[in-house]
């Protein structure tokens, strides 16, 4: 059989229509035939019992009652047993620069059906400088049995009043949205400036349209005019709406919706609930994962665990696999290509033994085959091998410029007139409502040599943000309420979209330990007991300090260990890894902090950590 496994950037249907056609038409011999399927058609929703499936080169040449015009003695052929064949699974809008390498991503996708990723690579992108980070998660992800398409970081910086994030200057974006392996222009975050229509902003969606590529919206509380107007700006699609509601606004404006169920956010039960029980089209609706942890994806599924939400909140299993493949690829522009049983699309193909589970015995990527009766082929096992064996850059590995840190970079000097000892300071807190949502609080601190201290006892931490890639010793501290652990520290340099180096804890000494972990080696979350001593859990993530060079198992081994001792030290929150990837994310309000200092988001404006 001719081909490897998967690969983006697509050959061109052009160089393949006349091999096609002679196939169809039994003047050529096929690569493959699959026999006694069941197909589900994305196109009319039926499933077609009864049928063939000719693939010649990767794509499919014919698919009807009889293929045996197109055998012959090189023809390898498949028997479904009558089981359903579909198109492989896709997900619109992921993020596969987070957790592990694409490899060990791509192995445990391929088992669970997803053949296509449409990933976001916003963070290493900012720790690479914009284009050399892009260019090392194409590189990083080229050859798998996963077919990965990459946008073109759009997003950044969120609010260059605050952010250090580095953006793609104009040329280097013009390049990115060239590349062959680029399918889009990534989500924009800050819709505030596409509302005012700030310069560079729209310059960026006028290169996106110019190279004829969707972007992808981020409208997190947009609506009515500012909706209309952010969807004037060309940007068709939204994956951050939270119900029905938001969804049905954003399709009646001719939005296309991805509902998401990820690791970050789960909210394809109520929104397909709606659509369900109000009988509205579904070609417009796709489902992502916004990017989806090795625990999550063991425990739950990818694309296969949408399927099986959707088809339980009442979605007929035929539209909920179309929200699965084909309206993913019409959002795209890839709709010739991918996304249906039918002649001239790419032969990534899915046995599955009922419409359920929706996890396949068998698959095939660009007709060869991945999957063996639920475990992954020889082939596919060495292709995987030698990409893994594909170690990242070394820049990768270099890039938090911090010495060791001391207790004392962490304080918090008092302001001019406060009691050197016993007396109080009014600070500002960040108050968290879930590991995500913050709101703006304050509360009276203890003022001890010179200096503001946390009050553990009533839930007072103190969190930090230092510039971890420049070099340049920016650093801001706070105070932060309600994360619930009894004492320790918590430390990050995986925090959206900055990348700053995050440490929260109950006591300096903690911080110190807790950064000088990940300090020392080169990237990762750890988090360390009261006064720095005693065990402490540690994540390494040597991939630009925000992903693991480790197997995926062991990843997520290591992120159940920093969760359990968080819910040891009495953290009550269910992913308290995520407080500090989100402390730093300036599209979304009340309270966050970045290297810069404490913002607060609504007002767009700085604040001090202690009230004068």
């Amino acid at each position: 059989m001719a081909g490897r496994l998967g690969g983006a950037p697509l050959p061109p249907l052009r160089d393949a229509m006349r091999r096609l056609n002679a196939v169809a038409a039994g003047d050529r011999e096929a690569d493959l035939v699959l026999r006694r399927c069941t197909v589900v058609s994305t196109y009319t929703g039926e499933a077609v019992e009864g049928l063939e499936i000719a693939v010649s080169g990767g794509r499919i040449a014919y698919v009807g009652p009889d293929a045996s015009h197109a055998a012959g003695p090189g023809t390898a052929v498949h028997d479904a047993g009558g089981r359903y064949v579909v198109p492989g699974y896709a997900d619109p809008h992921t993020h596969t620069d987070q957790f592990a390498l694409p490899a060990e991503l791509a192995a445990r996708l391929v088992l669970r059906g997803t053949t296509c990723l449409f990933a976001d690579p916003i963070d290493i992108a900012c720790v690479g400088g914009g284009a050399r980070g892009l260019e090392e998660i194409v590189r990083l992800s080229a050859g798998l049995p996963v077919r990965f398409f990459h946008a073109a970081p759009g997003g950044l910086p969120v609010d260059p009043r605050f952010s250090s994030a580095r953006q793609m200057e104009p040329p280097a974006l013009r390049a990115a949205l060239g590349m062959r392996e680029v399918a889009c222009m990534g989500e924009v975050f800050a819709w505030t400036r596409v509302t005012s229509r700030e310069p560079r902003t729209m310059a960026a969606l006028s290169a996106a349209h110019s190279a004829g590529l969707p972007v992808n919206g981020h409208t997190a509380g947009l609506r009515g005019a500012k909706l209309c107007a952010y969807a004037a700006s060309g940007i068709l699609s939204c994956h951050e709406p939270v119900d029905y509601g938001q969804a049905l606004e954003r399709l009646r404006l001719g939005m296309w919706v991805m509902v998401r169920e990820g690791s970050v956010r789960r909210d394809l039960r109520a929104i397909m609930r709606g659509v369900a029980s109000s009988g509205i089209r579904t070609d417009r609706l796709m489902f992502c994962s916004d990017g989806v942890s090795p625990r999550d994806l063991e425990r739950l599924g990818h694309m296969d665990h949408c399927l099986r939400e959707a088809v339980s909140a009442g979605i007929p299993p035929a539209d909920a696999l179309a929200m699965a493949s084909r309206n993913c690829f019409d959002y795209y522009g890839m709709a010739g290509d991918l996304g249906g049983v039918a002649p001239g699309r790419m032969a990534d193909l899915l046995v599955l033994p009922d419409l359920e589970s929706f996890v396949p015995d068998d698959v095939f990527v660009g007709g060869e085959p991945a999957v063996r009766g639920g475990r992954l082929t020889a082939r596919c096992a060495a292709q995987l091998r030698r990409a893994s064996s594909r170690r990242p850059r070394p820049w990768t590995r270099r890039t938090v410029r911090l010495g060791l840190l001391s207790p004392g970079d962490f304080a918090v000097r008092a302001p001019r007139g406060a009691a050197a000892d016993g007396g109080s300071a009014r600070a500002a807190t960040i108050d968290l409502a879930t590991e995500i949502i913050t709101r703006r609080g304050s509360a009276d601190l203890p003022v001890r040599g010179g200096a503001v201290h946390a009050a553990p006892d009533e839930g007072v931490w103190k969190v930090a943000a230092l510039d971890r890639l420049s070099g340049s010793g920016r650093r801001a501290a706070g105070f932060l309420r309600n994360f619930g652990a009894r004492g320790g520290a918590l430390a990050s340099t995986w925090s959206f979209h900055e990348n700053d180096l995050v440490v929260m804890g109950s006591d300096d000494g903690a911080m110190a330990a807790a950064a000088n972990l990940v300090v020392r080696s080169q990237g990762g979350m750890a988090f360390s007991p009261p006064g720095g001593r005693g065990p402490a859990a540690h994540v390494p993530l040597r991939l630009a300090g925000i992903a693991s060079t480790d197997p995926i198992d062991d990843v997520a081994a290591a992120f159940a260990s920093l969760d359990g001792a968080l819910a040891d030290a009495g953290c009550a929150l269910g992913r308290p890894h995520l407080v500090p990837l989100f402390l730093t994310f300036l599209a979304l309000p009340a309270l966050r902090i970045v290297s810069s200092g404490l913002i607060d988001v609504k007002a767009g404006k700085r604040i001090p950590p202690v009230a004068p």
